[in-house]
């Protein structure tokens, strides 16, 4: 990565003990008093893109023994869900670059959780594998896809996975018996904003789930400034000269998307997800975790707690529990990015895990 993260550790400067009627099971919650339901584990910092917004070329990614092993991993998520985590979402990187992806799917889908979803960049999928994965707990496959342009393909990704690759890999999806797969696009101004429409148009014509996300500032360059951002509200007004919508009430209120479909009922579904305009910080319920076993209470923290050092020093389930309430009760109120005091985390997305 181009910087290192200070990491605060719990034996060098431990996070604020939550109150103790925040220490019950099954109750994680922040001092905001957001109960956190749901993670992000990131299972390595490798990718095999460098993604514009994201990596540069040079980036160096973590030595493997400092990431976590498949058995910290598994004990970790069973930890979390004593805890009251519901949901998960495996993350990178690339997760399908781990070499272990395949038992650990197979390890936490044994697990009581109500959901287990995975984003990859779909340039390494098969259907036997999705078949396995889906059979063994995997329920959600959401692929990033930035242009439907080939030779945009190459110039954003820096790789040589087509849009075709990824198009064929969310059709493979769909035969495992995985449901609509989403596809989100990150809209940088200048860069892929002109494709907008089409990707709606891809949305009614492969019924796929479309998200739209405006640029964040999480890219490695540290090039990222508001000029750059597309807002949702431009999004949707350009999508609305072609097609009609109707908007779709999402059920979950944690959401971080704003949904419509298509007034004619077409197939598909547009998404906005929109962190710069229109920030979801308020009914945030999520928790992220590091490769290396770092825990972020925000995408946008300047802190992260090591649990690593515990899983690796002994210490009981029920002392890893303790540790992980006081983090998440740091979980700030939110990432102010339009204010002007705001500062761009060190890491990157890759590092972080989306």
């Amino acid at each position: 990565m181009a910087t290192t993260l200070p990491i605060l550790t719990p034996g060098q400067q431990p996070p604020p003990p939550a109150p103790d009627r925040a220490r019950s099971p099954g109750r994680l919650l922040d001092s905001h008093g957001r109960c956190i339901q749901d993670v992000r584990l990131s299972i390595t910092d490798r990718c095999n893109f460098r993604c514009i917004y994201c990596m540069e070329p040079g980036d160096r990614f973590l030595p493997k023994m400092e990431l976590l092993t498949l058995d910290e991993y598994t004990r970790l998520v069973s930890i979390l869900l004593e805890l009251g985590i519901r949901t998960l979402r495996i993350t990178g990187g690339e997760p399908t670059l781990y070499p272990e992806l395949d038992t650990l799917i197979e390890r936490i889908g044994k697990l009581d959780l109500d959901d287990i979803a995975m984003t990859t960049n779909g340039s390494n999928l098969d259907l036997q594998r999705l078949e396995a994965w889906h059979s063994d707990g995997l329920r959600r496959i959401t692929f990033s896809l930035d242009t439907l342009r080939e030779e945009r393909m190459r110039t954003i990704t820096r790789s040589k996975t087509s849009v075709q690759d990824v198009l064929g890999a969310t059709r493979l999806a769909r035969e495992a018996g995985f449901p609509r797969p989403k596809v989100n696009a990150v809209i940088i101004r200048g860069i892929n904003d002109d494709e907008v429409v089409d990707f709606a148009g891809l949305a009614r014509d492969e019924d796929l789930d479309v998200r739209f996300i405006e640029f964040m500032p999480l890219d490695s360059s540290r090039a990222w400034n508001r000029d750059h951002v597309v807002d949702a509200d431009e999004m949707l007004r350009n999508i609305q000269d072609q097609y009609e919508l109707k908007s779709h009430e999402n059920a979950n209120p944690h959401s971080t998307s704003m949904n419509w479909t298509f007034a004619d009922d077409a197939p598909g579904r547009i998404g906005m997800i929109a962190p710069v305009s229109r920030p979801f910080c308020g009914a945030c319920n999520r928790l992220r975790i590091t490769a290396e076993g770092r825990i972020r209470p925000c995408l946008f923290s300047h802190e992260e707690w090591d649990i690593r050092s515990m899983l690796r020093s002994g210490s009981s389930n029920e002392a890893v529990a303790r540790a992980i309430v006081d983090m998440a009760w740091t979980k700030q109120a939110g990432h102010g990015i339009d204010q002007t005091d705001f500062v761009q985390p060190e890491r990157t997305m890759s590092a972080i895990g989306g």
